[in-house]
């Protein structure tokens, strides 16, 4: 359960700001047209439902504000809604109430809001029979309170050009091929438009004025009074309005409780399947938060679409106005492969292996490259190149035994081998620099290692050759390439995130990215990066470079709170809210320095799987509960915890908890897997046996 936070219902919307009330009739067609725009919500997801079959092809995001964000269908790839909430009205004006959010059995989840003398409690779930998600809801208020639903389409993946009406009761939208259905037991519904003409505008005075019955294309809201104290509501989608609708209300036929059963019952199995936790989990919370990791990850899978995991249901900051939506709703090559080897560590090998399959499916097969990221459907979105997302499928094909992938191993290998300049990369796993990266190289050493191994078990000596000498050259140079032994950190020598030239003791310098500040000497740019050299087994765990690194980074990345000890991503890094709380922006100019990066629960876990290999159990446990802290309602893991620069004038940001980042995110989930699965074998599972026996004698 999580801690209340006081709210105004209708906030859960974000909406605009309001026109003045049209002089228009109450019933008809909807004034207004198109309405208002409005980004999708804040990215701090509370909860993330979808049932285990793949004929329903729902999710479901839980908002922290109260209410359901972000709707999902007919693929994880992009909304068909952007939020279904609830309005509680009394005395002339929607009712404040305090929100707390918990999870049921599975990934099933409740709000309870409390208000003034009354309280709403909602039960969320999706039906595994169809693409319907149900909201069971029970409403103890006095007489003069009133309970509505607001829905606000987002279909196919488009905030505008839906349209919608009343039908038989219920309230249908469309866009295209894609159809909605609200239904349930309603004394009065409306279609208006955002901002304009919907139901937060009408129920500012406490009072549904407007029974529109249809609103034409445009940024659709629709609105429902809900009858009686106990009410269950329907939300169903199908390809057309008739189609949604009879899906609807088969799902309110079978009732929600059988639903919801069938749901648990589900996700009970997929559970049974796996691993058993491992025993150096500590108390209930971690042992909760180990089940709904790897819940989470079988989630994010696309069900029409085997083996597309996405980076998270959420679209935080900038990335909330993109229509279709953004990023972290496509397939990434390395967040993939943290998901396939968070899987792997929970038991579920079935669902790495599709993992890899959608991979190999997604290799350029002009080059051997992978894309930067892609739809859900494979297609290449963003045409960046980042060289430690070829090499990773390489690293979890020998993971799986894959013998088959050699075709799409050997294609990889060889473009790494290949490529002018390698091992400099054009991005870095952080996407937004270029340079010779310690991370990038562990990466590709490690890559090449295990192709060699596939290519001797194929009979191709001359490749296999050709694979370790270059990756035996790269080993022999990173630190050329990366080790500074003057930069202003440390008297000794250490890591940096990247070098431009090659030369880690010259002044060269670049602009950071993301806002940050401009002309940086790249010997002053750190972070933990390096520490996948001894993750994938190239450098021992008592480098004396590695260590010295690590205090470097502790002392200019690393967070301490009462939570734990975190760390940023890298310094100066301007990814995450800008200092007054407001959200990044793509077009912050370089050097504005308006927004910051905080810490990064998954580099708790990546500093614990270190740790694991220089034989610290102890250090890594606590790093296991670190992240365990970090969990915000719901036990959902962030991306970013604020650190001690929350936003200015704003108390209520502990250093330790989630900021707005994206919640869940698949690969923060993972890592708390692979740790605790690491900490229970006493090893680094993950380290490929074959680098970890040529580099370290293993």
């Amino acid at each position: 359960m999580t801690p209340m936070l006081p709210v105004l219902l209708v906030a859960a919307i974000g909406l605009a700001p309001v026109a003045p009330a049209p002089a228009a009739p109450a019933t008809g067609g909807a004034p207004g047209a198109p309405g208002v725009d409005q980004q999708y919500l804040p990215a701090d997801k509370s909860g993330l439902l979808t049932s285990r079959t793949r004929g329903s092809r729902v999710w479901a995001t839980v908002q922290r504000e109260g209410g359901l964000g972000e709707i999902f269908y007919p693929t994880i790839g992009g909304p068909s809604a952007r939020s279904l909430t609830f309005v509680v009205t009394a005395r002339g004006g929607p009712a404040k109430a305090a929100v707390r959010t918990e999870q049921l059995d599975g990934l099933r989840f409740r709000q309870t809001f409390d208000g003034s003398g009354w309280r709403l409690t909602a039960d969320y779930t999706t039906d595994p029979a169809r693409s319907t998600v149900l909201v069971d809801l029970s409403f103890a208020a006095p007489w003069g309170y009133d309970l509505f639903a607001v829905y606000d389409p987002a279909l196919g993946n488009s905030r505008a050009g839906d349209s919608g009406r009343t039908a038989g009761g219920a309230l249908v939208a469309t866009d295209g091929a894609v159809s909605s259905a609200l239904a349930g037991s309603f004394t009065a519904t409306s279609s208006g438009f955002a901002g304009v003409s919907d139901g937060l505008t009408d129920l500012r005075d406490g009072r549904m004025d407007w029974r529109y019955s249809s609103a034409t294309p445009g940024n659709l809201v629709q609105t429902a009074a809900l009858r009686g104290r106990h009410t269950t509501l329907a939300l169903g989608f199908a390809g057309s309005p008739a189609e949604a609708l009879a899906t609807a209300r088969r799902s309110l036929r079978d009732g929600f409780r059988a639903v919801a059963r069938s749901y648990a019952y589900g996700w009970q199995r997929y559970l049974a399947g796996l691993s058993a936790p491992p025993r150096v989990l500590r108390g209930a919370a971690q042992r909760q938060l180990y089940r709904t990791s790897a819940m989470i990850l079988a989630a994010s899978e696309d069900k029409t679409h085997p083996g597309a995991y996405v980076a998270a249901p959420a679209s935080p900051w900038a990335f909330g106005s993109d229509d279709p939506s953004g990023p972290y709703h496509l397939v990434w090559s390395r967040d993939l492969y943290q998901v396939a080897t968070g899987l792997i560590a929970a038991g579920d090998r079935a669902g790495a292996h599709r993992a890899l399959n959608f991979l190999f499916g997604v290799q350029q097969k002009a080059d051997g490259s992978f894309p930067q990221n892609s739809q859900v459907d494979g297609t290449p979105v963003w045409g960046g190149l980042q060289l430690d997302e070829v090499a990773l499928p390489i690293v979890l094909a020998y993971q799986l035994g894959r013998a088959d992938s050699w075709p799409g191993v050997k294609r990889a290998a060889d473009f790494l081998v290949a490529y002018p300049g390698a091992p400099f990369t054009p991005q870095e796993r952080w996407e937004n620099q270029s340079g010779y990266s310690p991370n990038t190289i562990a990466t590709a050493i490690a890559g090449l290692v295990c192709a060699a191994s596939f290519a001797r078990t194929h009979g191709d000596l001359a490749s296999s050759r050709r694979y370790l000498a270059t990756a035996d050259s790269w080993r022999a140079r990173v630190k050329s390439w990366t080790v500074t032994t003057n930069g202003p950190y440390s008297a000794k020598p250490y890591f940096l995130r990247l070098t431009k030239d090659g030369n880690p003791d010259a002044g060269t310098t670049y602009s950071i990215g993301d806002g940050g500040p401009v002309d940086v000497d790249q010997r002053r740019v750190v972070d933990p990066g390096f520490l996948d050299l001894v993750r994938l087994g190239i450098l021992p765990p008592s480098d004396p470079d590695v260590v010295n690194s690590l205090a470097v980074v502790d002392a200019q990345l690393g967070v301490a709170t009462r939570r734990g000890f975190f760390w940023h991503r890298a310094s100066f890094d301007g990814f995450g809210e800008q200092l007054d709380g407001s959200q990044w922006e793509f077009d912050e100019p370089p050097g504005s320095l308006v927004s910051r990066g905080r810490a990064w629960p998954l580099l708790s876990g990546e500093r614990g799987e270190y740790e694991i290999a220089a034989g610290d159990l102890r250090a890594a446990s606590a790093r296991l509960a670190a992240m365990t802290r970090t969990t915000g309602p719901g036990g959902m893991l962030p991306e970013q915890v604020w650190d001690h620069t929350p936003p200015a004038g704003q108390g209520r940001f502990e250093p330790g908890t989630p900021t707005f980042s994206a919640t869940p995110l698949a690969w923060t989930h993972a890592q708390y897997l692979r740790l605790a699965r690491d900490l229970a074998e006493g090893r680094v599972v993950e380290q490929p046996a074959v680098v970890a026996g040529r580099y370290l004698g293993r």
